[in-house]
C-alpha cells in the first residue's frame, strides 16, 4: 500500500517543485521511501508503505527491464504469481509492482483484466510520451485527477493536488449530492475540474486527448440464469471466501483482522484463523454507551477463535479531538460518523501489525441493510396507491420509527426511489427536503450533477426491488463511502486494510445467487450465515443488526453540543449562504424538542459548514 502522484503536461505547467510538494502532501500513506520520476511532460511521485518485497530493490517508481515503461502503483495484485507465469515474466524481485508493469509491457491495459487485488496505478510510455491510469474493479483503492482540458495532475488524495497552482473553484451542485447521501459519489468531488476515477476504469492521456473507459462493469455480471440451489450457493461461496483470505493473507508483514463481532467481520476471522497455524491478532472498539457497544460480541468471537484481541473503548472526549481531524484526513465533506472509531480501531491496530483484513461489502453482496426489505415493501402494488395517506397517518407518531417509515413513504418518483431509500435509512435530506433547503437550481428529479443517483441499468434479466438497491448500494455507497471511510482512516495511521469479501470473483457469484438464499424468510444475509456457522456457533449472534455506528445523538445533545452552536449558528449559514437559515433552525428547534431522527441532517450539515469555514 502507498500513496501515488503526478502529472502530464506539454505545456511544462507544473516543476520538480510541484512534485515534490505533491508527494509530501501523503506522506501518512507511505512512511519508508519516496520517489520521483520526472521529464519534460510527465512526473510521477511515490510515497511507500512496505509489504511485500521490503528491499529497496522494490521502491518506485519502478521502471521496465525494457527502461521504456515507468509504474507507480499503490495496492496489492493477490494473484501476481498466477499473472508471472501467465506473460512469462522472469522476475527480479519478489514486488506485484514488477509484475504489473512487465504484464502491461507485454499485453498494455488490458492486463488489468487478470489481475485480482486492490490498486490503482499510473504508467508513462516514455516512447510514446502516453500516460495510463486505471483504478480496481470495486474501487477499494482511491485515485483522483485534475483536468482543465490543457494539463492533468493525479494523486490517491485530494490534498494532494490542491498543492498545485490549480483553480480550486467549489462544485457547488457537488454540496446538495453531499447533502443527499453524506458523499459526493464518482466521478465527481467537491472542486470543479477535479474528478474521482470511477472503479473499474482506465484512463490516457496523449497529445493532451484525454480518453477514459470502463474495463470491468458490475451490470455485465448479472447473468441470466441465477442458483437458487443452497447447497451449490454454499459450496461456491465458502470455496471462494476461503481462496479470497488465503489471497490476501500474503504479506511479508504481520496481519490482523477488524472484529466488531458482526457476521461479516467474523467470518473473515474465522477463515483467517483456520489458513494460519499461530494465533491471529483481533482488533474492536467499544463504547460506554450500551445500545452502541458491540465490544463484548467481539470478545467472545475472539475467545472462540483463540484471537490476541485488543479492544479501546471509544469516549466523547476522542470524538472531540478526531473531529478536526476528519476533515484533513477526508479532504472534503464527508458525513459517515462512523469514521471516528474506524480511525482510532486503525490507530490501535497499526501499532501490532502492517495489514489488517476487514469486513466491508457482506452487507451489499448478501442483503444485510434494512433498506433491502424497504425496498421490496415499497415496490408492492398495493403500498403505492396508499403510500401518501399512510406517510400522513404515521407522521404524527412520536416514536423515530414511524417518522422514519413516514419520509421513506414520500419518494419523489419511481425513478430515483434507490436514492430515496438511501438517503432516508441513513438519514440525509430527500429530493423534497432538498428543494426547500438549498433551492431549485442545484436540484431536479433526476438527479443532481447527472443520473448518478439512478441504479444502472440491467438488460439480462428482471431485478427484484432489493436487488436493485443492492446494485445502487454496490456502485455508490460502498465505494465512495465506505472504502472511502476505511482507506483514509487505515494509511492515516500507516496500515494497509484489505476486504476479502470483494474479491471480484465473489462479487461476481454474489449477483447471480437468488435474493431468497440471501433473506430467507426475514433472515437476513442468510447464506452467509450458514457458512459462518460451520465455525462459530449460532448463538454467537443472535441479536439485532447494530451496525458499526457511534451514539452520536447523544453526544450532540451534551459533550458536541458546541458543534451546533459553532457551525450551524445564523452567522454562519449566512455567511456562506448555501442553505435556508429559517430551515436549519426549525431543524434545530426539533433535535432539542426530541425529534431524534434529524440528528444526521444536523451532523451533515456541521461537517459541510465546518469544512466552508476552513476551506472557502
Amino acid at each position: 500500500m502507498c500513496g501515488i502522484t503526478g502529472f502530464y503536461s506539454t505545456q511544462q505547467a507544473f516543476s520538480e517543485s510541484d512534485l515534490r510538494k505533491m508527494t509530501g502532501a501523503i506522506r501518512h500513506r507511505g512512511p519508508n521511501a519516496e520517489g520521483h520520476f520526472l521529464d519534460e511532460i510527465c512526473g510521477l511521485g511515490h510515497r511507500r508503505l512496505s509489504i511485500l518485497d521490503l528491499s529497496e530493490g522494490a521502491n518506485q517508481p519502478f521502471y521496465s527491464n525494457n527502461d521504456r515503461f515507468v509504474i507507480v502503483y499503490n495496492g496489492e495484485v493477490y494473484n501476481y504469481k498466477e499473472v508471472t507465469n501467465q506473460y512469462g515474466i522472469t522476475p527480479q524481485t519478489t514486488s506485484d509492482t514488477e509484475i504489473i508493469l512487465e504484464a502491461f509491457v507485454k499485453d498494455g491495459i488490458h492486463c488489468v483484466n487478470y489481475f485480482n487485488g486492490m490498486f490503482a496505478f499510473a504508467v508513462y510510455d516514455k516512447h510514446k510520451k502516453e500516460l495510463w491510469l486505471c483504478r480496481d474493479r470495486l474501487g477499494i483503492k482511491p485515485l483522483f485527477y485534475y483536468w482543465d482540458g490543457s494539463k492533468l495532475a493525479f494523486a490517491s488524495e485530494l490534498k494532494a493536488l490542491l498543492t498545485l497552482p490549480i483553480s480550486k473553484i467549489l462544485n457547488k451542485p457537488a454540496i446538495a449530492e453531499f447533502l443527499h447521501r453524506g458523499f459526493i459519489p464518482a466521478p465527481y468531488t467537491i472542486y470543479q475540474n477535479i474528478y474521482k476515477l470511477s472503479p473499474g476504469s482506465w484512463l490516457k492521456i496523449s497529445d493532451n486527448v484525454l480518453e477514459e473507459q470502463k474495463y470491468w462493469k458490475i451490470t455485465e455480471n448479472i447473468g441470466k440464469e441465477i442458483i437458487s440451489d443452497e447447497h451449490q450457493a454454499m459450496e461456491r461461496v465458502e470455496e471462494l471466501l476461503l481462496s479470497s483470505v488465503k489471497y490476501q493473507l500474503i504479506s511479508d508483514v504481520p496481519v490482523g483482522v477488524f472484529l466488531s463481532g458482526g457476521i461479516d467481520s467474523s467470518t473473515v476471522a474465522a477463515l483467517t484463523a483456520r489458513q494460519l497455524s499461530h494465533p491471529i491478532n483481533t482488533f474492536s472498539i467499544g463504547f460506554k454507551e450500551s445500545r452502541h457497544n458491540e465490544a463484548p460480541y467481539a470478545r467472545e468471537v475472539a475467545e472462540h477463535l483463540h484471537t490476541n484481541h485488543h479492544e479501546f473503548i471509544v469516549s466523547v472526549q476522542d470524538a472531540k479531538d478526531l473531529v478536526e481531524t476528519m476533515l484533513d484526513i477526508y479532504d472534503e465533506p464527508y458525513a459517515d460518523s462512523s469514521a471516528i472509531p474506524t480511525m482510532l480501531v486503525s490507530q490501535m491496530a497499526s501499532k501490532y501489525v502492517g495489514v489488517v483484513l476487514t469486513g466491508e461489502g457482506g452487507d451489499e453482496l448478501f442483503h444485510g441493510y434494512g433498506m433491502y426489505q424497504w425496498a421490496d415493501r415499497l415496490s408492492q402494488g398495493w403500498l403505492k396507491l396508499l403510500r401518501k395517506p399512510l406517510a400522513s397517518l404515521l407522521a404524527v407518531g412520536k416514536e423515530a420509527r414511524y417518522q422514519k417509515a413516514a419520509e421513506l413513504l414520500e419518494y419523489f418518483s419511481e425513478d430515483d426511489i434507490s436514492s430515496h431509500i438511501f438517503c432516508k435509512e441513513q438519514g440525509y435530506f430527500s429530493y423534497p427536503d432538498l428543494k426547500k433547503l438549498v433551492g431549485e437550481p442545484w436540484v431536479n428529479g433526476k438527479g443532481f450533477l447527472s443520473k448518478s443517483s439512478l441504479p444502472p441499468v440491467v438488460e439480462n434479466r428482471l431485478l427484484t426491488a432489493s436487488e436493485t438497491q443492492s446494485l445502487f448500494d454496490m456502485v455508490m455507497y460502498l465505494p465512495d463511502d465506505l472504502l472511502t471511510k476505511v482507506d483514509r482512516a487505515s494509511m492515516q495511521y500507516g496500515l494497509e486494510a484489505r476486504v476479502p469479501l470483494l474479491d471480484h470473483r465473489l462479487v461476481e457469484l454474489a449477483l447471480n445467487i437468488s435474493p431468497e438464499l440471501k433473506n430467507n424468510g426475514g433472515t437476513t444475509k442468510y447464506i452467509l450465515k450458514q457458512i459462518l456457522y460451520k465455525y462459530l456457533p449460532s448463538e454467537l449472534f443472535n441479536r439485532p443488526k447494530q451496525g458499526f455506528s457511534i451514539p452520536l445523538y447523544d453526544w450532540l445533545l451534551t459533550d458536541l453540543r458546541y458543534l451546533i452552536d459553532t457551525y450551524l449558528s445564523d452567522e454562519v449559514i449566512e455567511r456562506h449562504g448555501y442553505v435556508n437559515k429559517e430551515i436549519v433552525s426549525t431543524m434545530k428547534k426539533e433535535f432539542f424538542a426530541g425529534k431524534k431522527y434529524v440528528y444526521n441532517r444536523l451532523w451533515t450539515l456541521i461537517i459541510l459548514h465546518r469544512w466552508l469555514e476552513k476551506n472557502t
